[in-house]
């Protein structure tokens, strides 16, 4: 690297740096208090270390203060308290515990917190079980109502393995010194990228005053379990029940046991379970005849046989209804995300759960929305409290278009609360009685804390105050402030230029895109401004999935480029969530085509609005989206001046036989289709069309010089895909760089690599803008 180049990775670290430091928020609780007229809250805050490579985190505790609705103050503990090595902390429903979950390589503590000591800790060696989940997805840590047992979710105890020594093979209990080694035994599959070497996910069982743990018994060991809840107080004091997640590991019409990519795929067919509890002594106590014990201890039951896909259980505070989530359009169709529905079944009021056939849809599916209306749920993650207290209102974070908003559900209606005239994101935190702790973002502006008030209480039309909660440390630094005083955001609405009588209405309808420019005239709006000489190039940003969304929320990828004086065009091209499930599912079978068609019909519009200056274009996406950046610079070769991809599908029939998800590539290729003719023996046929697909297919048309940052083991899409393509370039003779970072997987880099991505990404654009 000559001196020059040094200087350009200095300036351009040293404004990453700042963004870096900036801790953010990642979950809140709130609890009542002794005074009626406060709450106690406690956040969780992460910060990026650099030179240590991992985020820390901390947990900062405050006191809701409310007089009334305009005299809102909170007052903040002098200090967070970081807590270290910590894999999740999780408050009891009172406030009065915490436990705390330390991961470590041979054990998993438990520790029991109370309000001002360690009360107990509980060292469970990975005989019983492995580590805890603490994923988000399997993870699953509940308290029961008394606070004296918890439900959650860890890895099983690991399979007895051959060891051998000298003289061959022995059991693995021997206590003879001689040197040995331990064999591999059978594969042991797992879910997939993240999920890399965990086993398979079981459910646990502490008593904390006995401090013992007993595995729940009688789940089949074909199923992985997670977001476990426990079922409200029987009127049988004989039984305890738990509520989970159960995901079979039998695929496909010749039941193969096999277990395909988990993380953010919602297509995996799961079903509600309850088992009672292995701890029942507590209750049994409580009579006399003790051959009274249930003798159905073992039995688990399927709640919901007629949904093919239901998760993220949740109880109502009166203990009536069990309501669930589910994507059950994902299951039939092969879309890895879809638009849910949220449903409701009633809970046996004698505690004894049973296949349940009636259940009601509290919120169905949304195939077209109209305009500005509900387009449907698309909810990433449920609070395990969510409702306010009447009891019967469900608050939930969902997308909407391009936007993130909180929405209030109950049986009479569905109610955006969060700001109809905001297009920023807001995110719900915690439930707080009547009212809602909850942060909003744009893709420059760093979340704000904000507090709700309902207002008034009873109206027909739900409608909400929102006030700003000061929160000193968590904001840009004056440098940053400066640099993006004037950058602003707008959504544009696109049309569709190829709409057609042979699909759907939905599919017809405007897409969107997020526009990041610099706007000197405050008052214009950004649509309305036009550059001068058009001097700051544009970035072309593309979301992966395709089924997935990008928001106006924070992001510091996208503040960090626009504070380098890039516009960006932030794409929701047809397929994305947020829209209605028409239009979402108009894309599997068009990949490629229809997609990278909104693409570019998206930059033409901003640049016949004299928005951007189409000479100085730049693409950059990870995933489906560098799929669409390196097909992109092969069908519009002349469009791009430079392009940057992570981890991007760059050859679909390569792809089909190496990552964690298969069935992907079926699903998007084919359609519908997909589903059915999914094989792990990739046909001649399929193999062929997979490879006109691709954008290896275009790869001879390439010109734009292109940056790969590849995961070293990354299973979604090995690197074997991006660096044939990235080979391919070199063939041609265009300008490649290509980065593989070890250790370093599909989605979440760890700081150091995030860091150097970012960095070698602005050093590469400016080199070829300049």
């Amino acid at each position: 690297m000559d001196v020059s180049s040094l200087d350009e990775y200095a300036s351009e670290a040293e404004l990453l740096q700042e963004f870096t430091k900036m801790p953010s928020i990642e979950k809140a609780w709130v609890f009542p208090s002794e005074s009626g007229n406060s709450s106690k809250a406690m956040f969780s805050l992460g910060q990026i270390d650099l030179l240590e490579d991992r985020k820390r985190t901390f947990v900062l505790s405050s006191l809701i203060l409310k007089k009334n609705k305009d005299a809102l103050n909170i007052e903040w503990s002098p200090f967070p308290v970081e807590m270290l090595s910590a894999s999740a902390i999780v408050p009891s429903p009172s406030g009065s515990k915490l436990l705390v979950v330390r991961n470590k390589d041979k054990t998993s503590t438990l520790e029991i917190w109370g309000p001002s000591k360690l009360e107990k800790e509980i060292t469970i060696p990975h005989s019983v079980h492995g580590s805890v989940y603490a994923d988000g997805w399997f993870e699953g840590i509940s308290w029961h109502h008394d606070e004296n047992l918890i439900a959650y979710i860890a890895e099983e105890p690991p399979k007895c393995k051959p060891i051998f020594d000298r003289l061959g093979c022995k059991k693995e209990d021997s206590s003879e010194k001689d040197p040995v080694w331990k064999g591999q035994g059978e594969l042991e599959e797992d879910w997939g990228e993240t999920y890399t070497g965990k086993r398979k996910a079981s459910l646990f069982v502490v008593n904390i005053g006995r401090g013992e743990v007993q595995q729940v018994e009688g789940i089949d060991e074909t199923l992985s379990v997670g977001q476990v809840v426990w079922a409200p107080p029987s009127s049988d004091v004989l039984r305890e029940y738990l509520v989970f997640v159960g995901w079979p590991e039998i695929i496909g019409p010749q039941k193969i046991r096999r277990r395909l990519g988990m993380k953010v795929c919602y297509n995996r067919p799961c079903a509600l379970y309850s088992v009672m509890s292995p701890f029942r002594e507590f209750s049994i106590d409580k009579l006399n005849d003790k051959a009274q014990e249930p003798q159905d201890c073992n039995l688990v039951v399927c709640l919901t046989p007629s949904f093919a896909n239901a998760y993220f259980p949740r109880f109502s505070p009166d203990g009536k209804f069990l309501l669930f989530m589910s994507a059950e359009s994902a299951v039939d169709t092969g879309a890895h995300s879809v638009t849910q529905s949220l449903n409701r079944m009633m809970w046996p009021s004698h505690g004894k759960p049973h296949p349940i056939h009636e259940i009601v849809d509290v919120v169905p599916i949304v195939m077209c929305p109209e305009d500005g209306l509900f387009p449907g749920l698309y909810c990433a993650n449920l609070l395990y409290h969510p409702w306010l207290s009447d009891g019967f209102t469900l608050v939930m974070s969902s997308v909407w278009g391009s936007t993130q908003v909180i929405l209030a559900i109950n049986t009479l209606r569905i109610s955006r609360i969060s700001p109809t005239d905001s297009n920023f994101s807001w995110n719900v935190l915690a439930i707080d009685g009547d009212n809602i702790l909850a942060i909003s973002s744009s893709p420059v502006d760093p979340p704000q804390i904000k507090y709700g008030y309902p207002i008034p209480p009873n109206s027909k039309e739900a409608s909400w105050d929102w006030q700003d909660v000061s929160l000193p440390f968590i904001g840009h630094s004056e440098k940053l402030r400066s640099l993006l005083s004037s950058v602003n955001f707008s959504i544009l609405k696109i049309p569709v230029n190829n709409s057609s009588k042979n699909l759907p209405r939905g599919a017809n309808r405007p897409f969107e895109s997020i526009f990041v420019s610099v706007n000197k005239s405050q008052t214009e709006p950004v649509e309305d401004h036009k550059m001068d000489g058009g001097c700051n190039p544009l970035i072309v940003l593309i979301h992966g999935g395709p089924h997935s969304v990008s928001m106006t929320n924070y992001s510091k990828s996208a503040a960090f480029f626009a504070s380098l004086g890039y516009y960006l065009l932030i794409i929701n091209y047809r397929g994305s969530l947020g829209f209605g499930e028409e239009a979402l599912q108009s894309l599997p079978g068009k990949i490629g085509s229809q997609d990278v068609n909104d693409i570019l019909t998206a930059m033409d519009y901003v640049i016949a609005k004299g928005l951007v200056n189409g000479s100085k274009v730049a693409a950059y996406g990870s995933s489906h989206g560098g799929f669409l950046t390196t097909h992109l610079i092969g069908q519009a070769a002349d469009r791009f001046v430079v392009a940057a991809v992570r981890n991007p599908v760059c050859n679909l029939a390569l792809m089909a036989g190496t990552t964690d998800i298969p069935d992907w590539c079926y699903a998007l290729a084919l359609g519908k289709e997909g589903n059915m003719v999914f094989s792990e023996a990739l046909s001649p046929h399929h193999q062929d069309l997979f490879y006109e697909m691709s954008p290896i297919f275009h790869v001879s048309k390439v010109k734009t010089p292109t940056l790969f940052l590849l995961g070293e083991i990354d299973r979604r899409v090995p690197p074997s895909n991006g660096l044939q393509y990235a080979r391919a370039l070199k063939e041609e003779g265009v300008d490649v760089k290509i980065m593989l970072f070890p250790g370093e997987g599909h989605v979440n880099f760890r700081p150091q690599s995030e860091f150097e991505s970012l960095v070698n990404i602005a050093v590469w654009f400016k080199k070829y803008f300049n």
